[in-house]
């Protein structure tokens, strides 16, 4: 990410310094807003809004094909997105002097820190496509484009960067050094110097003559194995990747779409690429859900959600010596945390942990904790009542040593009875991988089915002890109430609490109850994508997860 110090400058002074530095600059290739944030948070200082990259992305050709205005379009979204330098490859300018003038003052509207502008005509072709049959504009004509250019700016540090096409053309480095004293003179704030050969040899002797008299930037896309150094010694000052990002982004969308057309089924290659919240994250929703909590009306905000975390995870062994399980790391981040995450990507924003064992090392921001100091000789069902007055409306209950993907959490939000658990259709695969424990096997009024257009199912019977004949699926401790299910399940409690054997009670006896008392709780079936942690090999699957 960006310093202080450079969020304190503009984007032209930013630019500028650049140019001016001592040391040797990169600036990094994107075509869209995600592409530059990426290539911000990586650490680069400049971004080069790519013609050739621009373009793919829209799905046309590198000739002019997409209009000025349609990539002003799309580097005023990659502006908003970003604090760092944008310079736009503005091929030849989209016409005469004119269209540069204007072309500049909607630059500057936006933020954009720069324009690079080649020496060929208007509409131009790609360098690497036949570029020696690419007639280049006369010295006069594109001088004065430039002179256009630095009459036009207000913003005095907004810079022009002449490119020029002479080596692509097939011209020599006389006239490669002849145009490039009459665009120095004319006002460009530096030289672009591009070359498709394999080697760097002409833009190396380029540098020798012009002996920097102004900034030279090159972008060696056909001499990349060119150790960097050597452009350093060489006094350029400026390296652009030019296209390696919108390529990258072919290779990775090619592989995904044909795994997943051969297979009929993205399972094998969800794990493979960034979850949705990486994308929320890069689009930055984290800000607008703040905002919405500010300027909107109470909607799905008000939900909150419980997560009862009290237990130690005896069965862990050493791991939990100090903290209990719903602290124990998962790839690095206790699993509390990615719950907690979890549960705000879905726009739940009040969140209550009940903790218990090592109490003092739970811990989570903007969480409010409950404390059930009985942890050790009571059951789920008192961590929950610890909690009573928080189950009021729109409640999300969960158990703090799971695992799931976000689609399940999603998909329990969105189902509309008053009491919804989510159930695992796939119970006997993980019962014969973990061979005992406790597990709240269930009954419906239907089994799982691939057909989306049957009833609803609604639990009958919840308990480890169901025969297998009986046994539909593995409630996976989570919970969704509406209003009126959260009294329910508020009502229920009461009862219950006043049995003398309630400290020992787990949630298959409260749901029990509720349906004997003929209260309607579905039953959401799931086919995998979840875990639990129970013990250390749980822990191991977790890692992997």
């Amino acid at each position: 990410m960006t310093s202080s110090t450079t969020c304190e400058i503009s984007k032209t002074q930013q630019f500028k310094r650049l140019l001016q530095s001592r040391r040797l600059e990169f600036l990094m290739e994107a075509h869209n807003a995600l592409s530059a944030r990426i290539v911000e948070e990586a650490g680069f200082r400049g971004i080069w809004a790519s013609g050739l990259s621009i373009s793919a992305a829209l799905g046309v050709r590198d000739n002019n094909e997409a209009s000025w205005t349609q990539v002003l379009e799309v580097v005023e979204f990659m502006s908003d997105a970003t604090r760092i330098p944008i310079l736009l490859d503005g091929d030849t300018g989209y016409g005469n002097f004119n269209n540069m003038r204007r072309l500049v003052k909607k630059l500057e509207q936006r933020g954009v820190a720069a324009v690079c502008i080649e020496d060929k005509l208007f509409p131009k072709t790609n360098s690497f496509i036949e570029g020696e049959r690419q007639p280049l504009a006369t010295i006069d004509e594109f001088t004065g484009k430039i002179k256009a250019v630095k009459d036009a700016q207000t913003d005095t540090d907004f810079c022009l960067v002449a490119r020029l096409e002479g080596f692509i053309a097939g011209w020599g480095i006389d006239e490669m050094l002849r145009r490039a004293e009459a665009y120095h003179f004319a006002g460009a704030d530096a030289l672009l110097i591009h070359s498709k050969k394999v080697t760097p040899d002409q833009v190396l002797a380029f540098a020798k003559a012009w002996a920097n008299k102004c900034p030279l930037v090159i972008a060696p896309t056909t001499y990349y194995s060119t150790p960097v150094e050597v452009f350093e010694q060489a006094g350029i000052r400026i390296v652009i990747w030019a296209n390696q990002n919108v390529r990258s982004a072919i290779a990775a969308m090619q592989e995904t779409t044909r795994r997943i057309f051969a297979e009929r089924s993205v399972q094998n290659v969800e794990d493979r690429i960034v979850p949705v919240k990486e994308v929320f994250r890069l689009q930055n929703a984290e800000e607008l859900l703040l905002a919405e909590e500010r300027y909107l009306p109470k909607g799905r905000a008000s939900m909150r959600a419980i997560i009862l975390a009290a237990s130690r995870g005896n069965e862990l062994g050493d791991v939990t010596a100090g903290i209990p399980k719903a602290m124990v790391p998962i790839g690095g981040t206790p699993l509390l945390h990615k719950l907690v995450a979890q549960f705000r990507a879905a726009g739940v924003r009040a969140i209550t942990v009940v903790r218990g064992y090592a109490a003092e090392t739970v811990r989570a921001a903007d969480v409010e904790f409950i404390e059930n100091e009985d942890f050790e000789s009571t059951g789920e069902l008192v961590s929950l009542h610890k909690a009573l007055d928080r189950i009021d409306g729109d409640t999300i209950i969960s158990f703090g040593d799971i695992l799931f993907r976000q689609h399940i959490l999603n998909n329990l939000l969105a189902e509309e009875h008053d009491i919804v658990i989510a159930v695992d259709a796939m119970w006997e695969r993980r019962r014969k991988r973990e061979g005992g424990g406790y597990i709240d096997y269930i009954t419906a009024t239907r089994p799982y089915s691939l057909s989306y257009d049957e009833e609803d199912a609604f639990l009958t019977e919840i308990g480890p002890d169901l025969s297998a004949d009986k046994i539909q699926g593995e409630w996976i401790g989570l919970i969704k109430t509406t209003a009126r299910g959260s009294a329910a399940i508020c009502d229920a409690l009461d009862v219950v609490s006043r049995r003398p054997d309630f400290r020992r009670l787990r949630f298959d006896d409260l749901f029990n109850y509720l349906v004997r008392r003929g209260q309607r709780v579905q039953a959401l079936y799931i086919t995998g994508q979840w875990l639990d942690v129970d013990d250390l090999e749980d822990l191991a699957r977790a890692q992997a997860f």
